[in-house]
């Protein structure tokens, strides 16, 4: 049975003391509200990993996660994190290949792979993102380029190590532009990315594999999104740094 999760992405907001705010709050309404069988994932920005986890792991079905890891061990690559380093303060997942940072600082699918094996070795639990653009929905060959992307960046570990992933799919073209993907559009999506890892690794696998959907979900269109047989959670960008409406998304199974 593959798990519910919802996970909130804060990006580059908030300052600390309205992030300790942010988390009490929502870690008291997950605590109270939640079903224990959805995990819910905060990813604040790395600076403040180790301050929040004091209000997380009094919750059990309240995790963090890093926004990024460096796909290298360690060395002279200034300002950057390491799996080690976030292994070290007990982080539990990281999100690899979020669209910003494929598309501001130009990730490829080759160092994804790297930095998937790297946060693997460190015993993290990867949020692979992957999505294709309003250019790519408008070619007609979405379809093929999100697989291809799984295909690149996952598809060389075994077995063992492909179960312990989270994929996320972010339709780019419905975030932030004032178009919205439907839900027919998430699941058939979801479906395509389902088969294409049942291909690949198995159908037992593939239906082990939890896919969230990352296109500005919200506390309105998440009941929709979630009742879809395919889609497993959401990964939350702006409604994640409001805590009444985040948990509100994650009660909505």
């Amino acid at each position: 049975m593959r798990k519910k999760i919802v996970a909130g992405n804060w990006k580059m907001n908030k300052t600390i003391e309205e992030a300790l705010a942010l988390v009490s709050e929502v870690a008291n309404m997950v605590k109270d509200e939640v079903s224990t069988d959805v995990q819910v994932v905060v990813a604040p920005p790395a600076l403040y990993l180790s301050t929040l986890q004091k209000y997380t792991e009094a919750v059990p079905n309240l995790g963090v996660s890093a926004q990024n890891c460096h796909q290298k061990a360690s060395g002279a690559y200034t300002g950057e994190v390491s799996a080690a380093m976030l292994k070290s303060i007990a982080v539990e997942y990281v999100i690899l290949g979020h669209s910003e940072r494929r598309q501001y600082f130009g990730e490829t699918n080759e160092q994804l792979a790297e930095k998937v094996n790297i946060a693997l070795e460190n015993g993290l639990t990867p949020i692979f993102c992957c999505g294709e653009s309003l250019e790519q929905r408008n070619g007609g060959n979405f379809l093929e380029f999100v697989s291809s992307q799984l295909t690149e960046s996952l598809f060389h570990l075994s077995p063992e190590d492909f179960a312990k992933v989270v994929i996320a799919y972010e339709p780019i073209w419905a975030i932030g532009t004032g178009l919205t993907a439907s839900s027919e559009q998430a699941q058939e999506m979801h479906a395509h990315l389902r088969k294409h890892l049942a291909a690949k690794y198995g159908q037992e696998a593939a239906d082990n594999t939890s896919i969230l959907y990352g296109g500005s979900c919200n506390e309105k269109n998440a009941p929709e999104l979630f009742a879809c047989p395919d889609v497993d959670g959401g990964l939350i960008g702006g409604a994640s740094l409001k805590s009444r409406e985040f948990v509100n998304i994650a009660k909505s199974f």
